[in-house]
C-alpha cells in the first residue's frame, strides 16, 4: 500500500480540542475518518475480553464504563500497555481499511489520529495538522472534561509526547489556545492553506 497522497492526520494532545476541529471540518464538507469513535467500537467488541482483564464493574448493561475503565489504566501502565495492545492493531487496521476508500476518490480527507507521534506506526500519512494548546491549559480541559485533580491530570498529560515538541515536528499547526471563535477562524485559515493544492476547496 503506498502513501496516502490526500489524507491529512489532525492530531494533539488530549484536551487539545482535536474532536471539535474534526467536526468543523465535517461542517466544510470533508470527510473525515473519526479514531475515536472506531475506538469505542472496539471497545465494545472485546467488552467482555476487557472485563475478564479488569473487572465485571467496568460493565453497564454489557457496556463499558469508559470512566472507570480510564481510573484503571491511567493509574497503571501495564494495564494501560495492555488495553492498547488489544486496541490498537484493530483501530490502526480499520483506519488504514477506510483511507483506502477515500484515498481512491483523489480528495483531501482528515484522520483523526492522537497518538500519532507516540506509536509512530502511521508512515503511510505524512501530511500532519496540530491542534496546539499550552500544557496549562490541556491540564485545565481534562481537569474539568473528566472531572478529576490537578495530578491526575497531569499524569494523563504526560503520558504523551510534550506538545511542545509535537509542535516543532508539524508543517501546520491549529492554534486552540483561546475560544471556540477564534478556533472556528484557525480551523478556516488551515484549510485556506489547501486550497492551492485542491481547486475544489470551498472556504
Amino acid at each position: 500500500m503506498s502513501k496516502f497522497k490526500h489524507a491529512f492526520v489532525i492530531t494533539g494532545s488530549i484536551g487539545s480540542g482535536k474532536s471539535t476541529v474534526l467536526n468543523l471540518l465535517k461542517l466544510h464538507g470533508f470527510s473525515v475518518i473519526d479514531a475515536d469513535l472506531i475506538a469505542h467500537e472496539q471497545l465494545q467488541i472485546y467488552a467482555e475480553q476487557v472485563a475478564a482483564k479488569f473487572g465485571d464493574e467496568i460493565l453497564i448493561n454489557g457496556a463499558l464504563d469508559r470512566k472507570k475503565l480510564g481510573n484503571i489504566v491511567f493509574n497503571d501502565k501495564e494495564k494501560l500497555a495492555w488495553l492498547e495492545n488489544l486496541l490498537h492493531p484493530r483501530i490502526k487496521a480499520e483506519i488504514l481499511s477506510r483511507a483506502q476508500i477515500l484515498e481512491a476518490k483523489k480528495q483531501p480527507f482528515f484522520v483523526d489520529i492522537p497518538l500519532y507521534f507516540e506509536r509512530a506506526s502511521y508512515e503511510k500519512f505524512t501530511q500532519v495538522a496540530l491542534v496546539y494548546a499550552p500544557k496549562n491549559l490541556l491540564v485545565e480541559r481534562v481537569m474539568r472534561r473528566n472531572s478529576l485533580t490537578r495530578d491526575e491530570a497531569l499524569r494523563r498529560v504526560e503520558l504523551q509526547i510534550d506538545i511542545e515538541k509535537k509542535r516543532e515536528m508539524v508543517k501546520f499547526v491549529i492554534d486552540n489556545s483561546r475560544n471556540l471563535a477564534n478556533l472556528e477562524h484557525e480551523t478556516t485559515e488551515f484549510i485556506k492553506k489547501l486550497k492551492g493544492k485542491y481547486d475544489s476547496i470551498k472556504v
